[in-house]
């Protein structure tokens, strides 16, 4: 025991501090360690053929003169590896849903151009490539429906004839009696909504690396993904391999927005090959692979109806949406995951008695829909956003003032909405006000009216949303789906020199959870920040994790944590009262000293666990605990968070460009780890959701065919061009939900599109226009101007 310094004042909590992120170092030295950096002895390399054709039945294949190429070892089709595994099945309990089988390589047929075909496997990539130059396939192409509402016709042709149909999602919320409603009230305002395809674009492409260790029949997958633990699950029962013989780490990950976080065709095919061959096998997507065939997302078609008394307050809403999922129901969270979400959120965190949203989901020609940033969130913010402003300019209302009239107050949560979904409590209406306080609103007003006057196109907007964030075992992240996604473990232990490991089943790939964890394992254990190492991305480390994804790291990764130190805690202090001979009581820890209230002793934990496990005989063995701890958190249902975003545009009317003046958040994300890392998350985000708004979008011709394979045709936002992002953080009290966290990485991409579309609708209302399809580009504003002015001249 040592003396206590008095004069020496206690560390502060460091949640709520803006720590300076510790993973940066390694990563912006070149440090970090990707799947692609890693060379294991033997290593081969598989490239792929894909298909040229949207719908095609597989007539043969000639490899030629591939096997000739210096370097290649093996070249299989779907033919060659049909007993060696068995396809993952993306299941659900929804009625009338179809689980479409998923492969490595396609089987008899094609159903998407970019679809592997054919793989190489070489001593380098460079030798696999060559190959795939020399083979050739014969396909007997197939009639496509490349459109969604083509492919839901009963006579459209059937991508899955087992399927019997193209429609394999259908479902239907309601509440209320929404016809009467609607036809018994003031103002109504209707509109047809749509957010194209877009793609993930993160900085590292798909990268998978498989090892099969043949003394322990084992594999170990290394894969740029977020969700180890449910890729590990399913690999095991493709390959039919118990849990403990299957490993799947994340290293570090060089971004996902939604795309690594489902299963690949890839991901599974390097797995297989790797077993078959006993050796390394390693597959790392181009750009253009990536463009091509990874996962997208949204593309749906949201028909709505809106209802509004005289006075502005919603009486109900009617909805029918269509959405295109690709040619597969992804897994494991299913083609229902984008269409069915977009229902779900439609209402937002508006009151609203009456309400009724239809859904159907068709599979398409096309790669599979998934997890993208904001899932399902950001086309029915869009839709519901722009219809308020509609009904607004209907009624000659501020559309700030109609959504402080709808939104949710305190008194009212918990909230029901007309789809089910429940706020437990954020805030709605403070996070408008604090927005339109932030910007100084009403200036903002008369500045726009006066660049009118000057004939300048400006214009406001703004959108309000709520998300669920930090989904706990109640309600599934996907609709139906039996996987439990809900629950999060940790696993902390202190070794003998006081150090401090804290392994959780989420996987990282960019948000800071190493700093943020590690914040929240200090303050509750009382240890040192710096003596804290955060394992994470490794299905071996817990016995039960997912992954990350839906907003949950944070809430799941935090409670978990939380709940787990608190356990280790216990225990230190216990050993620490015997040695220092003191009640547990009279203790508390705080960065990494124990101290005695009543008395000047301290004790560092180096101390307490060097006792614990090195001094024999210094605790009796009947009172001597290992200091570690084991505990899992499930928030059940999740809790909402809030946010306003406010943007002011201009409108070039010589190149029809969209500049956005000014960019401002008012979010509610619960109590806030790192704001460094919260204003880090919402930039970005922001940065996303207006590439969403203004430029990104997948395109494919009426033959399916990709237009926009490469970064000249699918545009992304450029630092260069991003506004400055002012933002307010608003800490609502969330008193049910361990540490009071809510998640928000997503936030950015789901209010961003809608206030841009709605500002750019405000700035040419003076024309008659209304924003109706994302992104709103110079080639489509230029029609609808032209279109407005040619309505005008008749």
């Amino acid at each position: 025991m040592t003396a206590f310094d008095a004069s020496v004042e206690m560390r502060p909590r460091l949640v709520g501090q803006r720590i300076k992120r510790t993973e940066d170092p390694r990563l912006l030295t070149g440090s970090g360690r990707y799947v692609d950096d890693m060379a294991p002895q033997g290593l081969l390399h598989v490239a792929v053929l894909r298909s040229d054709q949207p719908h095609a039945r597989i007539r043969s294949i000639d490899v030629g003169e591939a096997f000739a190429v210096p370097g290649v070892v093996a070249i299989f089709d779907a033919g060659d590896i049909a007993g060696d595994f068995k396809p993952a099945i993306p299941t659900s309990r929804m009625k009338g849903y179809y689980a479409t089988p998923f492969r490595p390589l396609a089987e008899g047929k094609v159903r998407y151009v970019g679809e592997p075909v054919v793989a190489v496997v070489a001593e380098s990539r460079y030798a696999a490539e060559d190959a795939l130059e020399l083979i050739s396939i014969d396909y007997e192409p197939l009639p496509v429906a490349i459109a969604k509402e083509e492919a839901a016709a009963d006579d459209a042709p059937l991508l899955h004839d087992e399927a019997g149909t193209n429609v394999i999602i259908s479902r239907t919320f309601a509440r209320g009696d929404v016809d009467a409603a609607i036809g018994a009230a003031a103002v109504v305002v209707k509109g047809r909504f749509r957010m194209t395809r877009k793609t993930p674009m993160p900085m590292e492409t798909r990268s998978y690396l498989a090892e099969w260790d043949r003394r322990r029949q084992a594999l170990t997958l290394h894969s740029s993904t977020n969700i180890p633990g449910i890729i590990c699950d399913v690999l095991g029962s493709c390959l039919d391999l118990p849990g403990n013989l299957v490993r799947v780490v994340a290293p570090d990950v060089g971004g996902s927005f939604g795309g690594k976080g489902s299963l690949n065709h890839e991901e599974m095919l390097v797995c297989v090959l790797a077993r078959k061959l006993e050796r390394p096998v390693k597959f790392v997507a181009d750009r253009m692979e990536d463009l091509t065939a990874m996962s997208q997302a949204f593309d749906e078609t949201i028909e709505a109806e809106l209802a509004v008394d005289a006075d502005g307050r919603l009486l109900g809403l009617r909805a029918d949406v269509i959405g295109d999922i690709g040619a597969y129901s992804i897994y494991p969270w299913t083609g229902a995951l984008e269409p069915v979400q977009v229902v779900s959120f439609l209402p937002g965190p508006y009151r609203m008695e009456h309400y009724r949203g239809q859904v159907r989901g068709v599979l398409t020609p096309k790669p599979p829909t998934g997890p993208y940033r904001g899932v399902g969130r950001p086309s029915s913010t869009f839709a519901m956003e722009r219809l308020m402003d509609m009904a607004a300019r209907k009624l000659g209302m501020d559309p700030a003032e109609i959504r402080r009239r709808n939104l949710v107050t305190a008194e009212e949560f918990p909230y029901r909405t007309g789809s089910g979904i429940i706020w437990d409590r954020s805030a709605f209406q403070e996070c408008l006000q604090g927005v339109c306080e932030l910007v100084d609103y009403p200036a903002l007003l008369r500045q726009r009216d006066a660049a009118r006057a000057e004939g300048r196109w400006v214009g406001i907007g703004l959108a309000s949303y709520a998300e669920l964030t930090g989904i706990g075992s109640r309600i599934a992240v996907a609709p139906g789906m039996p996987i439990n996604t809900g629950t999060e473990t940790a696993s902390i232990r202190i070794d003998a020199t006081g150090a401090v490991t804290a392994a959780f089943g989420i996987s990282s790939h960019g948000q800071g959870l190493e700093t943020t964890l590690a914040q929240v394992v200090a303050d509750e254990l009382g240890c040192r920040m710096e003596d804290i190492e955060i394992q994470h991305g490794d299905s071996a480390l817990v016995p039960m994790g997912t992954g990350t994804y839906a907003s949950r790291s944070a809430v799941l990764g935090g409670g978990a944590a939380t709940k787990t130190a608190r356990v280790v805690k216990a225990k230190v202090l216990k050993a620490a009262a015997f040695l220092m001979d003191v009640p547990v009581d009279d203790l508390e820890a705080e960065g990494g000293v124990i101290r005695a209230r009543s008395s000047n002793a301290t004790m560092t934990f180096r101390e307490v666990a060097h006792a614990v496990y090195a001094q024999m005989g210094r605790i009796p063995h009947e009172q001597r605990e290992d200091l570690v701890g084991s505990e899992s958190y499930d928030p059940y249902l999740g809790t909402a968070c809030a946010s306003t975003h406010f943007a002011m545009v201009e409108v070039d009317p010589a190149t029809f460009a969209v500049t956005v003046k000014r960019f401002a958040v008012a979010e509610d994300c619960g109590r806030i780890i790192n704001p460094l890392i919260v204003d880090g998350q919402v930039h970005g985000a922001v940065a996303q959701g207006i590439g969403a708004a203004l430029l990104e979008e997948v395109v494919h011709d009426e033959g399916g065919q990709l237009l926009t394979a490469s970064l000249a045709d699918y545009l992304v936002p450029i630092a260069s061009t991003m506004p400055e992002i002012e933002i307010l953080h608003v800490e609502a009290d969330l008193p049910n939900n361990i540490g009071g966290f809510r998640g928000m990485g997503e936030g950015g991409t789901i209010g961003a599109p809608a206030a841009i579309a709605n500002a750019v609708s405000d700035a040419l209302a003076p024309l008659g226009i209304e924003v109706d399809t994302l992104p709103v580009t110079p080639d489509r504003l230029f029609r609808m101007v032209q279109a407005a002015r040619a309505s005008t001249s008749t």
